[in-house]
């Protein structure tokens, strides 16, 4: 789980390089530089609970690393999409990056699709207010992680993310 960390804090990396909106990428570069501190931080309270062995209190300690952990990442995940909406410069000839200017673009291009449904299918009541009820919700980078099939040929039995493997070679 940490190491997947590192494979969002790399990802948020590249998009606030790429980034148009200042502000934008300074939160991307700020929420992945917390998720880098989490991840490793939850690194060493997993080796050290491997080496000292079972504890309530050492249990205790990793979940709650594992929840700061999903936490920080989401918030990686959220100043992406606001910065992928904001607009990403050209990603260099570097393939890591055109395969997250691929992904986000994906995203977006999802992202206009469903409002622009919306749009046309407008359930909005009489107050022309959006109805909740039914509504479809927006898609996010989390849900298309989620959606697309874990690539097994790329990842190694023990993958480590500065070996050479791609941001997307794994999905959380």
């Amino acid at each position: 789980i940490a190491s997947d960390g590192q494979v969002v804090v790399k990802f948020g990396n590249i998009l606030a390089k790429h980034c148009r909106d200042q502000r934008c990428s300074t939160e991307l570069l700020r929420a992945a530089e917390h998720t880098q501190s989490v991840s490793s931080q939850l690194g060493i309270v997993a080796r050290v609970k491997a080496v000292t062995g079972e504890s309530k209190a050492s249990s205790e300690l990793l979940v709650s690393n594992v929840q700061n952990l999903l936490r920080a990442v989401q918030h990686v995940l959220r100043a992406a999409e606001a910065a992928c909406v904001k607009g990403l410069g050209q990603p260099s000839a570097d393939p890591e990056e055109e395969e997250v200017a691929a992904f986000c673009q994906q995203w977006r291009k999802n992202l206009t699709q469903h409002r622009a449904k919306e749009a046309l299918n407008s359930d909005r009541d009489e107050l022309g207010l959006r109805k909740t009820r039914g509504a479809k919700a927006e898609p996010t980078l989390m849900s298309l992680m989620q959606e697309q099939p874990p690539r097994s040929r790329n990842i190694p039995k023990h993958p480590n993310p500065r070996k050479g493997h791609t941001v997307m070679d794994r999905h959380l």
